[in-house]
């Protein structure tokens, strides 16, 4: 009888429980990844992740055979059949125990669940975070809904646990190189992410030794190239968040103490991330659209289908705004800095639902991962745990000025102003405006002042 390690978002050899486990016995485990593209197209997945997702399944593949593993390829339709196609595949191969990493998202949480009550003997690992969620909580045992005693209590922990990354199995013979595996959902070119064996390593370390110092003061600067991009590689599971925790300190030893610098605003982040996952397992709702703030219930939403419209195309006629929607149609990711921009141009400015940009981004983002689209959303809207305060609206014109200051980055993706003085480029007057950019969607104080009028149903005491 023998084991089978079934890949999910964890397409990696390193640093991966679920695969050590398995590789414990003398012979090699059969290897599996199941498709599911109408489930994918059911969480709006973007053409362009599940290519990216494809070529990250046939790397996986060749790693694989290298140590002697054949992953197989399950094509289903949605998580429904799951079950029953995996007791048919573990009689097949004969199969006896089967290990998985664990994932967070109530629906996966619910074919994990659906598959272990089929009878199928299923053993989940952690490793889709730092710190599993349900090992973070307050003294009374009862989970944060506040970020930063959250992250306090985080860092504590990592200070005095070894997280040091596991190494990719020894393996067995290698095989011959394994047939392409192809995944039958809408694709689009993710070429700008390069996904062969060590790649996302490569970025990571380059991060690291060449940036992460300089991380706090140029990182919300979208023109320069100050981010780590690893987020589509941790989203698909490429790399760990631990290997990335392990190499921020490996480079900065004092990375986990509260002070000023960029190894410390970068694990920050990372942080973030895992609260926005842990969030997500604690209440379910979070998966299924819902408010984390149930005084949001009261907004009243504007329909604004044109304003949508010219949103989503980047025509709002706020430079910043649009070159930010024009990044993300043009290469499937966008700058954090950005993206809370954009969010609350849409939610606040616009009055616009969050979850109707929520969707958005999810159908287009290279790095689309449900806690942290639905986490950022929710922040930037206000409607979140412990998001920004509803009062707090950003001025896209004031962050222009100040993340873009000569407009180098407006200039890349609005090549149309790209004539424009560093001053005017930032909302060109009327006299400058070229006749293909549009006048500004809105009047910026008057729709400040609706905002606060319309999100005054969430007032509380404590602000």
């Amino acid at each position: 009888m023998a084991d089978l390690i079934w890949f999910r978002k964890d397409l990696r050899v390193e640093d991966h429980p679920a695969l050590t486990q398995a590789c414990c016995g003398a012979a090699p485990p059969e290897a599996l990844y199941i498709s599911t593209p109408r489930q994918w197209q059911d969480h709006a997945m973007a053409p362009i992740q599940a290519d990216l997702l494809e070529r990250a399944v046939n790397t996986l593949a060749e790693q694989l055979a290298v140590l002697g593993i054949r992953l197989h390829h399950l094509p289903l339709q949605e998580f429904s059949q799951v079950p029953q196609a995996l007791h048919a595949f573990c009689r097949r191969h004969g199969i006896h125990r089967i290990h998985a990493s664990e994932e967070p998202e109530l629906n996966e949480r619910r074919r994990d669940q659906q598959v272990i009550e089929s009878g199928l003997e299923l053993h989940l690992y952690p490793g889709h975070c730092i710190l599993p969620p349900g090992s973070v909580v307050k003294g009374d045992g009862s989970p944060y809904r506040v970020f930063t005693p959250f992250r306090r209590a985080w860092m504590a922990q990592l200070r005095s646990v070894d997280l040091t990354p596991l190494p990719a199995p020894t393996g067995w013979q290698p095989l011959t190189k394994p047939a392409a595996i192809r995944l039958d959902t809408p694709k689009h070119s993710s070429e700008l992410w390069p996904v062969g064996p060590g790649n996302a390593h490569q970025v990571l370390n380059r991060f690291v030794q060449q940036r992460m110092a300089h991380y706090q003061l140029n990182r919300d600067r979208p023109a320069l190239e100050a981010t780590s991009t690893l987020s589509p590689y941790l989203a698909l599971g490429l790399i760990s968040p631990r290997a990335c925790l392990h190499a921020a300190r490996g480079q900065d030893p004092e990375a986990l103490e509260e002070r000023p610098g960029g190894a410390f605003s970068w694990i920050n982040e990372l942080a973030w991330r895992d609260f926005y996952r842990h969030l997500l397992v604690q209440w379910p709702k979070l998966s299924k659209g819902k408010n984390f703030n149930s005084l949001a219930d009261k907004v009243q939403w504007e329909s604004g289908d044109d304003n949508f419209d010219a949103w989503c195309q980047g025509r709002t006629g706020f430079p910043l705004v649009d070159a930010a929607m024009r990044q993300l149609s043009q290469t499937g990711w966008m700058h954090n800095r950005l993206r809370m921009v954009a969010a609350s141009f849409l939610t606040k400015n616009l009055l616009i639902d969050w979850r109707r940009g929520e969707h958005w981004f999810s159908q287009r983002l290279v790095d689309g991962d449900l806690a942290a689209n639905n986490g950022g959303w929710q922040w930037s809207a206000s409607t979140g745990c412990d998001a920004q305060p509803y009062f707090r609206i950003f001025n896209p014109v004031s962050q222009s000025k100040k993340f873009d200051p000569d407009g180098a980055f407006i200039r890349r993706y609005l090549p149309e102003l790209a004539h424009l003085s560093d001053k005017a480029i930032h909302l060109p007057p009327e006299s400058l405006r070229p006749a293909d950019y549009p006048p500004p969607l809105v009047d910026l104080a008057d729709s400040r002042r609706r905002a606060l009028d319309r999100f005054s149903v969430m007032k509380r005491e404590d602000y």
